[in-house]
């Protein structure tokens, strides 16, 4: 099942034109607000020079890349915790999500009415943040009563006294004006914390979109974005929607001679899509064989066996060993024989801890 990224913001900020882009899905947009009503929902294919040069040396007969899913979340409103534009529809569906894309206007069209009147991006994250974040403290208020009288009783279990200690830890952080994501909870915490489906939880990578003239400098807005993601310990990145829509529906070689023209190396997609993997803690281990090549996402920090599940759960509960190595040693030499003939093919057992761009052979018993 694909990773699930929301794309959140104001609207008319350029959520669906972006989404529009990522997954050619032919998304509504319009000029006017709530546009979007129920979610559009788009399966991307994660792009991978990697596994495009593995495909080329490999020349198999079938190719799967891996994919993130990404769902257009209609614009929220100030008041939204409380209902405001359909809010409580929205932010159901943000809970369900595995990370958001907050996407921030960052450019001046007299023809595109901005809901605050004008464009101003940090007012923008603020009515966003303070909306998802009150979201957050009503779950948790309605979780707490619950918990301390648990807490309390003379019967009280580890496990009870535990989902008491991160509430009260959630509660104290959302009343600060925090997200929950900077709580500091223990282990079993965060399972309970995980229960909760709190939304602020969630990563957050802010989508400065912008129009051309700032897609490589920048301007005022995207500085005044790119300070409060520092201070929050966030990302940004830069995107032109309307050029991404545009270029989105070119063909192949079109699009090459536009990127050339405009003396960029890739769409800007890509990097938003890059960045979402990254925000998400993900790597990419590859399966490699003439009948197929394929892409599997995975968590940084996955031991083989775990990376053995995500093909079958049978290759996890029977792993036996691995036989590994890494992508680049594959081009620098030029062929798996060569790999192996330099001793760089490896076979490593349940404690290995599987590295961006490896590629595994799994050997497994059921």
């Amino acid at each position: 099942m694909p990773l699930n990224v929301g794309i959140v913001g104001l609207p008319n900020v350029g959520k669906s034109t972006i989404f529009n882009a990522l997954t050619s899905a032919e998304a509504q947009a319009a000029n006017y607000p709530f546009c979007t009503i129920d979610p559009n929902v788009g399966v991307v294919q994660v792009p991978d020079a990697r596994m495009d040069r593995i495909v080329t040396m490999v020349k198999p007969d079938s190719i799967v890349p891996t994919t993130m899913e990404f769902v257009d979340i209609a614009g929220i409103v100030e008041g939204a915790s409380k209902g405001e534009g359909l809010g409580n529809q929205f932010l159901s569906h943000i809970r369900q999500t595995d990370a958001i894309l907050h996407v921030v206007r960052c450019f001046a069209d007299p023809e595109v009415i901005h809901v605050a009147g004008g464009v101003n991006p940090l007012h923008d994250i603020d009515i966003i943040n303070t909306e998802l974040l009150l979201a957050d403290l009503d779950t948790v208020e309605k979780r707490a009563v619950k918990a301390e009288k648990a807490a309390k009783s003379q019967s009280a279990t580890a496990a009870q006294k535990s989902e008491h200690s991160a509430i009260q830890k959630l509660r104290e952080v959302l009343n600060a004006g925090k997200p929950a994501r900077v709580a500091e909870l223990e282990d079993d915490e965060k399972l309970i914390a995980r229960d909760l489906f709190l939304i602020t939880a969630k990563p957050m990578l802010y989508v400065a979109n912008v129009d051309e003239s700032a897609l490589t400098t920048g301007n005022e807005w995207t500085d005044a974005v790119e300070k409060r993601a520092k201070e929050e310990g966030s990302e940004v990145v830069r995107i032109c929607g309307q050029m991404e829509a545009d270029i989105a529906q070119l063909d192949a070689a079109e699009r090459q001679e536009f990127l050339s023209e405009m003396g960029l190396t890739e769409p800007g997609l890509n990097r938003l899509i890059h960045a979402a993997y990254r925000l998400l803690g993900l790597y990419t281990y590859f399966t490699s064989g003439v009948q197929e090549v394929r892409a599997w996402t995975i968590k940084k920090g996955t031991k083989a066996p775990g990376a053995a599940g995500v093909i079958h759960s049978d290759f996890e509960r029977g792993f036996i060993k691995a036989d590994a190595y890494h992508c680049e040693d594959l081009f620098r030499l030029g062929s798996e024989q060569a790999v192996k003939e330099a001793g760089l093919l490896k076979s490593e057992g349940k404690e290995y801890v599987v590295k961006d761009g490896d590629i595994l052979f799994f050997k497994f018993n059921v």
